[in-house]
This record gives C-alpha cells, sequence and structure tokens, in this order.
C-alpha cells in the first residue's frame, strides 16, 4: 500500500511515533495541563461509546446489572486486604486535604473497586436467596503510571469492572470464564483481533487473586499487550471482610468472588494492530462512522444522489458522514483515511452521468465501481462490511502467527529473544525461579499459560521436568 500521509511517521521506521502520530491525526485525544492524563476527543470516546454499548448488552443478557460505586476509598478499607493493597501501594494517588481541612484520615483515588464491593456485599449479603450477586460498574480509575502514552497507559483510565458473588466455588469459576469467553469474542467479532488467551502465572496475577485469566493481543510491532482480564478470587476478600450468609441447611458460609474488566487500553490495541502509515483502519463492526460520503463538484445530480443515499443509509441505521466542506476532494480522501472509515464514497457529477460511483475500502484502499443506484450501492456496501471485517483479521492473524515461534533450550529462547519480536513458547517446570530468571536476563515477562497443550520435552530453563506450556513476550 502507498503511503500518502506524510506527516505520519512510518511504523516501519518508529513504531512509537507513528503511533502518537495516528492518535493525534485522527484527532482521537488531545493533551492538557493535567500531567499523565489525556482528554478523549469526541472521535475517540465514540469508538469507547461503540465498546460500551455492545459489552454492556452483552453483560446485561447474562443477568448483570450496573451499579456506581463511590470514587474515593479510606485508607483503613484499603487495608483490609493486605495482599491486594501491596499489589497496588505503587500506584496509588492519595487525597489528603479537603476543602482548607486537613483529613483525619487518607482517603485513595480508586485503583480498582473490590473493597468497596466487599464492604457493600457484607452489607446486603445474607441468604443464600441473596445470590448471585452479578454487579458491573463503569467508571474511571486512577493509577499514578510513571511513564504515560495515550490509551495505552495514562494516570485516569476509563473502563468496565464486574464484581459478582456466588454461593459455591464451581458457580464462581463458571462465571470468570463465561465473562473471560465475552470478552474473547467481543476482540474477534468486533475488533477483529486474534488473541491469544490462558491463564497467568502466580507470579504475574491480579494482587489478591486465586486464578487470572488474560487476553493477550500481539500489536504489529510484536509486543504484547494484555487487553482484559478474568479473576477468580475464592473466598480471600470475603473472609477478610467477614461476609457470610445462611444457606439452605441452615449453616452460616463464605460465599465465592470475581472479577473482569477492560478499558480503553483496547482502543489502543485496536490503533497498533489494524492501522498503516495513512493513518487509522477501523473495522466496520465497531467504527463509530461506517462511510464517508465525499461529494465532488457541484450540481443537482451529486446532491440529490448523496439525498437518497443519506436518507435511505438512515433507514438502514448505518451510520456515516457526509464531507460537504470547500476542500479539495486530494484533501478530503486523505482526512476520510486518517480518520479510518471503512468505506469512503465519491459521488462525482462526471461518474454520475455514466451512471457509477466509486466506493473505497480503507483497508486495501481498493476502489471500486458501483452501478448509481441507491439499492445496489446498500447491497454492496454490505458486502464490502463482512468482506473488510474478515479480510482485517485474517491479515492480523496471518503476522500474529509469523511472530510465534517455539524454544526447545535456553539458548534458542535468548537468540530468538534478542534478535527477534514477538511470542515465545517453551516448555515450564512451573518454578518462579526460571521466570525471573528470563526477565532478569531478557526483560520479557509471560504472557500466558497454554492450557490443554502436552508438554514435548524438559523445561526450556533449568532442563528440569516440565509441567505446562507458556508463552513469554515483551509487553506494552
Amino acid at each position: 500500500m502507498e503511503k500518502k500521509n506524510k506527516e505520519i511517521t512510518s511504523r516501519d521506521v518508529d513504531f512509537a511515533k507513528w503511533y502518537t502520530d495516528v492518535v493525534k491525526k485522527a484527532d482521537l485525544v488531545d493533551y492538557s495541563s493535567v500531567k499523565g492524563s489525556m482528554i478523549i476527543r469526541p472521535y475517540g470516546y465514540a469508538i469507547w461509546e461503540n465498546m460500551q454499548k455492545i459489552l454492556d448488552k452483552e453483560f446485561k443478557k447474562t443477568g448483570h446489572e450496573n451499579i456506581q460505586m463511590p470514587m474515593f476509598i479510606p485508607e483503613s478499607l484499603l487495608n483490609v486486604e493486605k495482599e491486594h493493597v501491596k499489589g497496588f501501594a505503587p500506584e496509588v494517588a492519595w487525597v489528603t486535604q479537603g476543602g482548607s481541612e486537613l483529613l483525619d484520615e487518607r482517603f485513595c483515588v480508586r485503583p480498582t473497586s473490590e473493597v468497596l464491593f466487599c464492604e457493600h456485599y457484607k452489607k446486603i449479603i445474607k441468604s443464600y436467596r441473596d445470590l448471585p450477586k452479578l454487579y458491573n460498574q463503569w467508571c474511571t480509575i486512577v493509577r499514578w503510571e510513571k511513564t504515560t502514552r495515550p490509551f495505552l497507559r495514562t494516570r485516569e483510565i476509563l473502563w468496565q469492572e464486574g464484581h459478582t458473588m456466588h454461593a459455591t466455588k464451581e458457580e464462581a469459576k463458571a462465571e470468570t470464564l463465561q465473562m473471560f469467553k465475552i470478552y474473547e469474542n467481543f476482540q474477534r467479532d468486533y475488533l477483529a483481533m486474534p488473541v491469544i488467551v490462558g491463564k497467568k502465572t502466580d507470579k504475574e496475577k491480579f494482587a489478591g487473586a486465586e486464578e487470572t485469566y488474560t487476553i493477550e493481543a500481539m500489536m504489529y510491532d510484536g509486543v504484547a499487550l494484555q487487553n482484559g482480564t478474568s479473576h477468580y478470587f475464592g473466598q480471600g476478600f470475603a473472609k477478610a471482610f467477614g461476609i457470610e450468609f445462611l444457606d439452605k441447611d441452615n449453616k452460616l458460609k463464605t460465599p465465592y468472588q470475581t472479577s473482569w474488566g477492560v478499558t480503553t487500553r483496547m482502543i489502543g490495541g485496536l490503533i497498533m494492530t489494524h492501522s498503516d502509515d495513512n493513518g487509522l483502519v477501523l473495522p466496520p463492526n465497531i467504527a463509530p462512522y461506517k462511510l464517508c460520503l465525499i461529494p465532488i463538484g457541484k450540481g443537482e445530480k451529486v446532491e440529490e444522489m448523496v439525498n437518497l443515499l443519506t436518507s435511505k443509509l438512515d433507514k438502514e441505521e448505518i451510520t456515516y458522514q457526509v464531507d460537504n466542506s470547500d476542500k479539495t476532494p486530494g484533501f478530503k480522501f486523505a482526512e476520510a483515511e486518517v480518520k479510518g472509515y471503512p468505506i469512503r464514497i465519491e459521488i462525482g457529477a462526471r461518474d454520475l452521468e455514466n451512471n457509477k460511483i466509486t466506493l473505497v475500502r480503507r483497508d486495501t484502499l481498493e476502489k471500486i465501481e458501483v452501478e448509481a443506484n441507491i439499492d445496489v450501492i446498500i447491497t454492496k456496501i454490505k458486502e464490502l462490511f463482512i468482506v473488510i471485517q474478515k479480510d482485517m483479521y485474517n491479515r492480523a492473524l496471518k503476522r500474529r502467527n509469523s511472530m510465534l515461534y517455539e524454544a526447545k533450550n535456553y539458548e534458542e529462547f535468548k537468540d530468538i529473544a534478542q534478535n527477534k519480536n514477538g511470542f515465545i513458547k517453551i516448555n515450564w517446570c512451573g518454578n518462579v525461579e526460571c521466570e525471573d530468571k528470563i526477565k532478569e536476563d531478557t526483560t520479557l515477562k509471560s504472557r500466558c499459560i497454554i492450557e490443554n497443550e502436552k508438554v514435548d520435552g524438559p523445561c526450556c530453563v533449568c532442563g528440569k521436568e516440565a509441567k505446562e506450556k507458556i508463552y513469554f513476550g515483551k509487553q506494552y
């Protein structure tokens, strides 16, 4: 694909600069005086709104209800579950003064809301009839990141966090995996992103969790992005908070808990998986505007075709933008490409004289002439949406697979880590010492344990008996 936009750095020359250029040129974010945070511009927020709408519908299908918790957490409440606090302590932002008064107790700005939910659950869960509790919250959190990048790592994060309580271990584990599957399907079917899924190691699991399941996406440059997690907490938090319920056998029991979440980080993943040197590329299933109509020249025929087409698009509930600005056609085309609209429709007087209009696919920039008939145009657009969505996924899958490696011994592992970008699969003994050694020697961290794949040799690192297969890779 020919590079046309000279204001965007080539992704093969400087991937970090390319990413920032695309985010800014596509008008997704802006910077402010609030260091480490970002202004999400209307177009960027529209992508997040689509993600919210789709996921929220899936959550509610499975019986979950939305709730809103406070933004502030008293220090004494945060300290109830020690392991959890230890995991977040370096990133907590503290409030020490309200108005002109020093506070008697510090409040943290929530980095996550487990303790708030637990405090609430202790009040409302009394009987087995009160279970399960299936709650979700759409909100912002604060984590005091030292190095920030738009969408990927910011101090203030938009996200959703599900928190549920169950009468049995089996129900809680089923919930953990059910929500994990919803995330996996969403990333495949809407974001066109191939992902690797599995369980985190004990070292890398969420603070306070018994098990953490992770969605690992690989970006264009071969670096991993953790794009969603689902946690099984067991009874740890519930016991710490003294949450109990009277079961059917008239005995007091402790419930089992889960938590799961995704963030605006998915927008960063979307950009770094699909976009190119001309700007943003969005899959049709998640794009806020699926079409950009560009009238070329003036005249009754052009205006009439635009009006007929937009009227039909409204009826079909297909989102679009019309560029009626006085800019040149070339400028309009380039702007549509930067914005990543899946299809642009060029409607010119000369083409209409020949009973034609032109459709341009954003993912390939292929031009397709179509009969200037509204029904024909709509049919072709719908066909292209399906094809583009599928093609984008398959291209991302092909690239991802080209950067998956396997190492049988440690020298081979270090050679791949030093010379190639991507994920490296190994046999692993399960010991944290080997995990730490890899990080110390190569900076690579474990991504996820591969479930249901048999080991076929000794541990790649220490040579002892291997227990499981695992992926390692660099991460954002």
